[in-house]
């Protein structure tokens, strides 16, 4: 089924690229494809704050939405995101941040399918064109938020 991976380097920190991707409420200002996104809970245990949250998405005409959860390790500098529910059969999601010189190296994997195949074959292309344009699209919000470096 479809996955996706990306090794992106930026100049920002790991935990400045992580409160980025962490502050999932800002994702319709920027994102591709988000036109909305809900935290329906919040809990904290330690350094791992876990979200359920429903995110809106949307091209054209088609307009779905799908509930994950969201686990937050900020001592990790990794954010995990898994399934609960809507139009997917399945939707993994990982992103890690790795200091490098000058910044750090945004790791991302998504690996998904959707339950309709007529919406796998509309909205799987998209979709694509989108999660390749993700890495910039948090590259582009931490300019916005910290500056160019």
């Amino acid at each position: 089924m479809p996955s996706f991976q990306t090794r992106h380097n930026v100049p920002f920190s790991p935990v400045q690229m992580y409160d980025i991707v962490a502050d999932v409420e800002q994702y319709p200002k920027f994102l591709p494809l988000c036109e909305g996104l809900r935290v329906i809970s919040r809990d904290q245990a330690n350094e791992t704050t876990t979200l359920v949250a429903t995110m809106d998405v949307g091209y054209k005409a088609i307009r779905e939405s799908f509930t994950t959860r969201v686990e937050l390790q900020s001592g990790k500098q990794r954010i995990d995101v898994s399934y609960l529910d809507g139009p997917f059969r399945y939707l993994e999601n990982r992103w890690l941040f790795h200091k490098r010189e000058g910044g750090c190296e945004i790791d991302f994997f998504i690996d998904y399918a959707f339950k309709n195949p007529m919406l796998a074959m509309v909205m799987g292309v998209v979709f694509e064109k989108a999660f390749r344009k993700f890495s910039q699209s948090f590259e582009d919000r931490a300019k916005v938020v910290y500056g160019n470096l």
